[in-house]
């Protein structure tokens, strides 16, 4: 999350979707405050594009798509628009959508230490209203580990860890891949 910017009051989602498209940098928007987006480091965008480049290769010929961190997500049910680092959605109206997504099956979070305790609670808050998400992940480049966060029944999440060769299983879109993958050209941590 960045640092809160000044804005008009009272903005609603629609208003602060348009004000966005304006900007020159990404913001998020969550509860009626403007935040703007920070940079990201290098292993975190090298791992934002081994899974889209995985993603995209399973989803191909299918009725599936995988979006990148341009993409914005917004969460109406709790006034909140994001930039996930990747998300899958399955929705014709999302497959048609030119700047905002809002029925993602999957999110993908990459961890920082600034970003962590945020995106397990806060913001996986917010993303749980979204009707349409079935799964949860969260990357962390230091660990080298993956939580993907499964829905399983109304309201109710379950954690399947990993930390091993097993790697990332999303069961929703019937995809698994190596730790390997998720965390090619990453240098291991000494």
């Amino acid at each position: 999350m960045g640092v809160p910017q000044k804005r008009p009051p009272a903005m609603s989602v629609a208003e602060f979707i348009q004000w966005e498209d304006a900007q020159p940098d990404k913001h998020e928007f969550i509860d009626g405050e403007v935040f703007a987006m920070v940079g990201a480091r290098r292993v975190h965008v090298t791992i934002v594009l081994n899974l889209a480049a995985l993603l995209k290769a399973h989803l191909r010929g299918g009725p599936c798509r995988a979006f990148i961190a341009d993409m914005k997500l917004a969460v109406r049910s709790v006034e909140a628009v994001f930039y996930p680092d990747v998300l899958v959605t399955c929705d014709p109206d999302d497959l048609r959508a030119e700047t905002v997504m809002e029925h993602p099956k999957i999110i993908i979070e990459v961890l920082s230490k600034s970003t962590a305790a945020y995106d397990r609670g806060d913001k996986f808050a917010r993303y749980r209203k979204l009707d349409s998400l079935e799964e949860y992940v969260l990357i962390d480049p230091d660990r080298r580990g993956v939580e993907v966060f499964r829905r399983v029944g109304q309201g109710d999440w379950l954690l399947a860890a990993s930390e091993s060769e097993q790697g990332i299983i999303l069961k929703s879109i019937d995809f698994q891949a190596k730790l390997d993958a998720v965390f090619e050209d990453i240098e291991p941590p000494i």
